[in-house]
C-alpha cells in the first residue's frame, strides 16, 4: 500500500513526510526543494488482538506496544505540482509518473495562505484553487494517455479489458472503468471519445481510484475562518486541519531525549533535560496539540489507510490453537487488507502459491471452517488451509 503526498511546491509536503516517516530530507522555503521522489514508511496504529485472546504476541515487523499493533505503511513525497505539470511544466512529467502505484493520495495545501499555486510568497491566497489545479491536473494527464491511445481502443469491442490493460500500472480495476464509464455516460465499446470526455472519464475514475484527503498545513499560522472556508469549497471531501512543521519539531524533541512524545495518544511529557527555552516552546507545541487534538500528522495517515481506503486488520496464523506461526510466533503478522477481501484474498497476499493450494480456511476465534470466499471482518484471525506441495 502506498499513500502519496502531493500538492503545488512549497506547501509543506517533505516537512509532513519527514515527520511522518521520521525519515530526513531536503526541507527549504522555496519550490522545487524535492527533485527526486522520497520514499519512506510510516506506521498506523489499532488495538491488538492479542488482549482479545489472552496472550502476548511476537511481531515479525513493526511492533506492539502496551496492547497496541503498528503496521507499516509506504510514503511517496513527489516533487511539486504546477499549473501545466501535464504538459511537463516544472517537474509535471516526473511527479504524475511517481503517482501511478499510489492507492490514495494525501493533497497538502497552505491553510495559512502566504504562498500562491506556483509556490511563490504571497498573502491571502486562496488553497481551494490548489486542490482544483492538482485535480484538474491529474485528470488532463490521465486523459492523455487515454487520447494518445484512442486509435487502438477504438478497435476493441470490451472497451473496459482495454482500459484495463492500458492502465495496468495505475491499479485500476475492471470495476473501477466500468463505473467511471458509467458516471461519465460514455459508451465503453469501440471507445472514441473526444478530450472532453476523456477527461470526465479521467474525473470519474480518479475519484475511487485515488481518493483524496486534503491537509489543511500551517495551522499554527492559519486561521479557524481559514479552515471553515475552505471545507465549504470541497464540500464531500476532507479536510484536516494540520502543523507538519509543530509534528517535526516534536519528533526531533522526543529523538533528542527532551520529551517522550506518543503521536498516537497525543501524550507529551518534557523531561528535566530540557532548558528553559526549549520548555517554552514545547509549551507552545503542547497547546497546539490540545486545541486540535494532535497535530494532524497521524490523523491524515489514518484517514487515507482507514479512511478512504477502508482498510481493516487480519492477523494469519498457522497453529489455531497458540496463534503462532511455524517458528512459534504469537500473532507474527497484522495485515491490512482493503474491506470486503475474502479469505482467499488473504492466501493471496501472504504467497500466490499459498493461494493456489487453498482449500478453506479457519475462523480461529469461533473455532469455524471457512470458505474462501468467506468476507474477511476486522480483527480476524484467520488460518490458511492448503494441499501439500
Amino acid at each position: 500500500m502506498i499513500i502519496g503526498l502531493v500538492g503545488a511546491p512549497n506547501k509543506g509536503k517533505s516537512t509532513i513526510f519527514s515527520a511522518m516517516t521520521q525519515q530526513e530530507v531536503p526541507i527549504a522555503d522555496y519550490a522545487f526543494t524535492t527533485i527526486n521522489p522520497n520514499l519512506g514508511v510510516a506506521y498506523v496504529a489499532r488495538k491488538c488482538v492479542e488482549t482479545e485472546l489472552g496472550v502476548k504476541c511476537k511481531p515479525r515487523t513493526a511492533m506492539c506496544r502496551n496492547g497496541t499493533r503498528y503496521m507499516p505503511v509506504n510514503v511517496i513525497d513527489v516533487a511539486g505540482l504546477v499549473p501545466g505539470a501535464h504538459l511537463g511544466k516544472g517537474m509535471g512529467n516526473q511527479f504524475l509518473n511517481d503517482l501511478v502505484s499510489a492507492d490514495a493520495l494525501v493533497q497538502v495545501v497552505d491553510i495559512s495562505g502566504t504562498t500562491d499555486v506556483n509556490g511563490l510568497s504571497a498573502e491571502g491566497s486562496d488553497p481551494a484553487v490548489d486542490v482544483e489545479m492538482v485535480r484538474k491536473e491529474l485528470a488532463q494527464w490521465l486523459a492523455g494517455i487515454i487520447l494518445r491511445h484512442m486509435a487502438d481502443l477504438s478497435r476493441r469491442q470490451d472497451g473496459s479489458a482495454a482500459l484495463h490493460e492500458l492502465l495496468s500500472g495505475f491499479k485500476a480495476t475492471v470495476r473501477e472503468i466500468e463505473d467511471a464509464g458509467n458516471k461519465s455516460y460514455l459508451p465503453m465499446s469501440n471507445i472514441n471519445w473526444t478530450a472532453q470526455e476523456a477527461v470526465k472519464f479521467s474525473e470519474a475514475l480518479l475519484r475511487t481510484n485515488k481518493p483524496m484527503v486534503v491537509a489543511a498545513n500551517k495551522m499554527d499560522r492559519g486561521s479557524a475562518e481559514a479552515l471553515d472556508a475552505l471545507r465549504k469549497r470541497l464540500a464531500g471531501t476532507e479536510v484536516i486541519e494540520c502543523s507538519g512543521a509543530i509534528e517535526l519539531a516534536l519528533v526531533k524533541a522526543a529523538k533528542s531525549g527532551v520529551i517522550e512524545y506518543d503521536r498516537y495518544s497525543n501524550e507529551i511529557k518534557v523531561n528535566a533535560s530540557a532548558s528553559a527555552e526549549q520548555a517554552k516552546a514545547i509549551a507552545y507545541m503542547e497547546g497546539y496539540v490540545k486545541r486540535h487534538a494532535g497535530t494532524g500528522v497521524q490523523r491524515l495517515l489514518d484517514t487515507a489507510v482507514f479512511g478512504l481506503l477502508g482498510n481493516i486488520v487480519v492477523y494469519p496464523v498457522e497453529d489455531e490453537t497458540h496463534y503462532t506461526d511455524h517458528f512459534g510466533n504469537v500473532l507474527p503478522d497484522a495485515l491490512l487488507m482493503r474491506s470486503g477481501s475474502t479469505a482467499y484474498d488473504l492466501a493471496e497476499k501472504i504467497h500466490s502459491e499459498l493461494a493456489k493450494r487453498m482449500k478453506y480456511a479457519v475462523d480461529v476465534k469461533r473455532k469455524m471452517r471457512v470458505q474462501k470466499e468467506y468476507v474477511l471482518k476486522d480483527g480476524d484471525v484467520i488460518k490458511i488451509v492448503s494441499t501439500a506441495k
